[in-house]
């Protein structure tokens, strides 16, 4: 039987790969629903192709579209509430995707989760809402695919897997700026930003990589996942992105699950998870050419939003949403070309030291803290 599929975020980068994987899978799957931010002329090549039967876009900033297209800030929860849909693909950038990923779950669907912000800003709802209803979290992030991939049957939503895991390792490539001395990184243009060495992602997440926030993002991610605390994951660079996580547990054995570094995998796997399916397009895996894997200890004074990210993970309550919302704000000023690389830090170090709330926030308390954080980051620029 053939499963419906929802893509929110449909004209991004992991958007459009997934359609890409489905469209090789479309014995198994139909594309029933699609939603995007503005791209009105992508999104309607990709009607073209997929015909759903509900097409959504945010923001269509004066331009014509189709009128049988639902437009404003509440497509992305219609696409996710829908009937008639089996599995939410969440590859909406930031915390706008937040409330799509609440909503599929208190609605019992399976999200399939490339929004880490979900996660990051609202672990504990999102956790809670798959206990009360049954809703699934399986990550695309191909650092927690592959430790989902590692766990197997232990990596179900919001399970801990603390009685049989010593750590987590998540690797990281380092980014652009990897070799580079902490007085040179603060000074990166945008062209050295964007440059990753392994990924073609969208701007803002190509520029969390090159800060490694992006990494403090995916260590909240995995210790609301996997329910283990923050002393038990830890961060590796690995400049090959060939192994793209470990897990090591108690009794010494180390598993890693490692492959070519494409998203098509970790997409196709958080569709099918824990079957999986031929999928021919993928390159096979040759060890010999990948080699050498190497493996770096992160370097924490030269990139400090990794920093600030793990503490605000560890401080709980609404620090992880302070941290995400200040990240996002001096990041979307950065690339506007109205801060310096290094003040990217800076604005998120002064958010969490003048942001605080509730320690146990409702959906409103983190949404408050996110407003006062991007204030904060804003001020006198």
């Amino acid at each position: 039987m053939r499963r419906n599929v929802a893509i929110l975020g449909s004209t991004g980068s992991i958007g459009t790969t997934a359609l890409r994987v489905l469209a090789r899978q479309r014995e198994r799957f139909v594309v029933t629903a699609l939603a995007a931010h503005s791209n009105s002329r992508l999104l309607a090549e990709q009607v073209g192709a997929c015909h759903p039967r509900f097409v959504g876009l945010v923001a269509p900033n004066g331009m014509a579209t189709d009128a049988a297209w639902r437009t404003g800030a509440s497509v992305l929860v219609d696409a996710a509430t829908r009937d008639d849909v089996d599995i939410v693909l969440n590859a909406v950038v930031g915390v706008a995707g937040m409330d799509a990923t609440l909503a599929a779950l208190e609605a019992g669907k399976r999200v399939a989760l490339a929004n880490k912000e979900s996660l990051v800003v609202a672990g504990a709802l999102a956790i809670a809402a798959c206990a009360r209803t049954g809703g699934e979290i399986v990550p695309v992030d191909s650092e927690h695919s592959a430790i989902l991939q590692c766990l197997g049957a232990r990596g179900a939503s919001g399970t801990s897997v603390a009685k049989d895991v010593r750590r987590l390792i998540i690797t990281a490539s380092g980014g652009p700026f990897r070799e580079w001395k902490a007085d040179r990184i603060g000074a990166a243009t945008l062209a050295e930003a964007l440059n990753h060495p392994t990924w073609t992602m969208g701007r803002k997440i190509t520029v969390d990589s090159a800060t490694l926030a992006n990494k403090a993002l995916e260590v909240i991610e995995a210790h609301f996942l996997f329910g283990l605390p923050y002393d038990r994951i830890d961060v590796v660079v690995h400049p090959q992105s060939i192994v793209h996580s470990m897990v090591e547990f108690v009794d010494g054995s180390v598993l890693a699950q490692v492959g070519v570094p494409s998203m098509e995998l970790p997409i196709l796997y958080a569709l099918t998870h824990p079957d999986r399916l031929v999928d021919a397009d993928i390159p096979r895996f040759d060890p010999v050419a990948a080699s050498p894997l190497t493996f770096e200890p992160v370097r924490l004074d030269a990139f400090p939003a990794l920093r600030l990210g793990i503490e605000a993970g560890r401080a709980g309550g609404v620090a992880p949403a302070v941290f995400n919302a200040a990240n996002e704000a001096a990041v979307a000023l950065f690339l506007d070309g109205r801060i310096p690389f290094g003040e990217i830090g800076r604005g998120i170090e002064r958010a969490l030291a003048q942001v605080s709330g509730a320690s146990a926030p409702t959906r409103d308390d983190l949404m408050d803290a996110d407003r006062r954080a991007r204030a904060v980051v804003g001020e006198n620029r």
